[in-house]
C-alpha cells in the first residue's frame, strides 16, 4: 500500500519563508549589490567587479583583524567549553539547590549585550569600578583603555562571565538525559570517576557540547558590542576584531563598496567553519548509530 504524502504542511511554513525572505535575503541581495559597485551617492552606481574583494586579500588591515578575531574565538572555546563541563559535573541533580543552580546560572544569559559591556566599562574603572581600584590598591598596573594585555584580559573574562553558562546549562542537560543504568553498571566494575567521566559521560553528552561549541564560536566569531562599549576596539586596534573594524568602514570612513564585499566574505567565513562543524557533529551521530 502506498503512502500518500500530504503537502499541505507547506502553507504552514510558508508565512516563515516570506519573514525570512524580507528580513535576510533582501537585506543581503543589497550587499551584494554594493559589494560589485561603487557609488558617490544621489543613488548613482559604477561597476567595480571584484576589485573591493581583491583588495580586501590583499589587505593587511583585513588579515589582522581575521587574527585578532580567530585568537580571541580560540581562546574563548578553550575556557569556556572546559569549564562549562566542570561547572555542570558539579552542580546537583535534583531538589531545590538543581533548580537554584539552574536559574543562577541563567542570569547573565538574560543581561542584554550593551548593559555586559557598560557593567565591564565601570567595573574595571580605576577610580569607581570595584576590579580597577581593587587592582590599583594591590600595586597590579592595569588599565584596559591604554594596556594591551588588560584590555584583552578584560574582553576575555567579560565574554565568559557572559556566556559560560549557556556551555554549562547544555551540558548539564546532557548528564541529566544519561540513563542510571550506565552509572549503575561503573559502580559494579570500580570505575574511577574519571573513567566515568571519560567513557561514559563525555561520549554522552558529545553530540551536545558540539552544539555549545558551534553556538558560541559563532557568536564569538560575531562579537561587537561587547567590547565596543568596553575598548572601542583599542588601545590602538588591539581588540579591533572583524564586526568593529567592518563598522568603522562602513559608517566611520563610508565606504559602502569594501564594506560589503568584507561583510560578505566574514559571512562565507562564518558559513564555512559552520559547515565544517556541522559535518562533525553528523558524523558523530552516524558513528554512534552505529
Amino acid at each position: 500500500m502506498e503512502k500518500t504524502v500530504n503537502q499541505k504542511a507547506w502553507f504552514l511554513v510558508l508565512p516563515v519563508l516570506f519573514l525570512v525572505a524580507f528580513s535576510a535575503v533582501l537585506p543581503l541581495m543589497t550587499v551584494v549589490n554594493y559589494a560589485f559597485q561603487d557609488t558617490f551617492g544621489n543613488n548613482q552606481f559604477f561597476w567595480a567587479g571584484l576589485s573591493w574583494f581583491s583588495d580586501l586579500l590583499h589587505s593587511d588591515r583585513m588579515w589582522s583583524a581575521l587574527g585578532r578575531q580567530m585568537v580571541f574565538s580560540i581562546i574563548i572555546l578553550a575556557i569556556e567549553v572546559p569549564l562549562g563541563i566542570f561547572v555542570a559535573l558539579n552542580m546537583p541533580k535534583k531538589g531545590f539547590w538543581a533548580s537554584f543552580c539552574l536559574v543562577t546560572m541563567s542570569l547573565p544569559l538574560l543581561i542584554p549585550w550593551n548593559v555586559v559591556g557598560t557593567i565591564w566599562q565601570i567595573f574595571g574603572r580605576v577610580d569607581i569600578g570595584l576590579l580597577g581600584y581593587t587592582l590599583d590598591k594591590l600595586g597590579i598596573p592595569y588599565n584596559y583603555t591604554q594596556e594591551f594585555y588588560a584590555a584583552w584580559a578584560t574582553v576575555i573574562v567579560m565574554d565568559v562571565w557572559h556566556w559560560t553558562s549557556l556551555v554549562a546549562l547544555l551540558a548539564y542537560a546532557g548528564l541529566q538525559s544519561i540513563p542510571d543504568a550506565y552509572y549503575q553498571a561503573a559502580k559494579i566494575d570500580q570505575a574511577s570517576r574519571w573513567k566515568v567521566f571519560r567513557f561514559i559521560e563525555l561520549p554522552k553528552i558529545m553530540g551536545v557540547m558540539m552544539i555549545a561549541i558551534l553556538l558560541r564560536f559563532m557568536d564569538s566569531f560575531m562579537i561587537y558590542t561587547e567590547p565596543f562599549v568596553v575598548t572601542g576596539g583599542g588601545p590602538g586596534n588591539s581588540t579591533t576584531f572583524l564586526s568593529i573594524d567592518l563598522v568603522k568602514m562602513a559608517l566611520g570612513q563610508f565606504d559602502l563598496g569594501p564594506a560589503a564585499a568584507f561583510s560578505l566574505m566574514y559571512f562565507l567565513v562564518i558559513m564555512l567553519i559552520s559547515w565544517v562543524f556541522y559535518t562533525i557533529m553528523t558524523n558523530l551521530e552516524k558513528r554512534e548509530g552505529a
